[in-house]
Parts: C-alpha cells; sequence; structure tokens
C-alpha cells in the first residue's frame, strides 16, 4: 500500500551557483561518500548530482517532514544498483520518521537535462 508521494524539480544552474559559492563544504554536507562516488567525475556531474538533491527532496515529502526537525541530508542516501535502477537507504532521524509511517521500502525515479532534474519517490509499507 501507498503511504505517500513526494517529488521534486531542482533547477541545475541553480544549484551549480550554490557550489560554486559554497563548493566542498556544501558537497560534503549534503551528499554521503557513496553519492559523491557515484556522481563526482561523471561527464554530466552537476545533473548527477542535482538528481539525487531532488530526490531527497522528494523523500522527505513522503515523510512530510521537510527539513524540520533532526533529519540531516546524509539521513537520505540514494545509490544505483548495477543496473543503474536507484535506490534509497534512510538512518538516523528519516528512518526513525519511516517507521513511525509505516514504510518499508521507498520507490525513486530520477530523470536530469542540461537544465532540471527531477525525482519522483513513493513510500510503501509492504
Amino acid at each position: 500500500m501507498v503511504v505517500g508521494h513526494g517529488i521534486d524539480v531542482v533547477e541545475i544552474p541553480r544549484l551549480a551557483d550554490m557550489l560554486s559559492r559554497h563548493g566542498d563544504r556544501f558537497i560534503e554536507r549534503v551528499f554521503t561518500q557513496a553519492e559523491r562516488d557515484y556522481c563526482l567525475g561523471k561527464k554530466r556531474e552537476m545533473e548527477h548530482l542535482a538528481g539525487r538533491f531532488a530526490a531527497k527532496e522528494a523523500v522527505l515529502k513522503v515523510l512530510g517532514t521537510g527539513w524540520s526537525g533532526k533529519i540531516a541530508w546524509q539521513d537520505i542516501e540514494v545509490t544505483n544498483n548495477a543496473a543503474g535502477q536507484p535506490s534509497v537507504t534512510l538512518t538516523g532521524e528519516s528512518a526513525r520518521v519511516a517507521a513511525g509511517l509505516n514504510i518499508r521500502r521507498i520507490l525513486i525515479s530520477i530523470s536530469h537535462t542540461g537544465s532540471w532534474a527531477a525525482a519522483s519517490a513513493i513510500g510503501l509499507d509492504e
């Protein structure tokens, strides 16, 4: 059963501007090591970062919290399996909130172009 759904869109040039202003401090605060390893150095690096940023925001909408409370950026990790399918791992406060909602699995879809990144997340109680 679907418990929650969230969607987010990120303007890639805006994220690039944030990175140029805050640099490594921003990247290290927002993205886990696995996310950085996947995105940094890719041909379309900024698109991949923006996709993960949008995915984290979409997951927060599934949880119904926004960036309130004790949820940290790195409590939500977006990785890819060998086939390239993205998946979400929750830790810390985001995992506690999900458990309280009986969310046992989150499906995620990410898409990006040169200008925009979008993500959709669905929380399931299965």
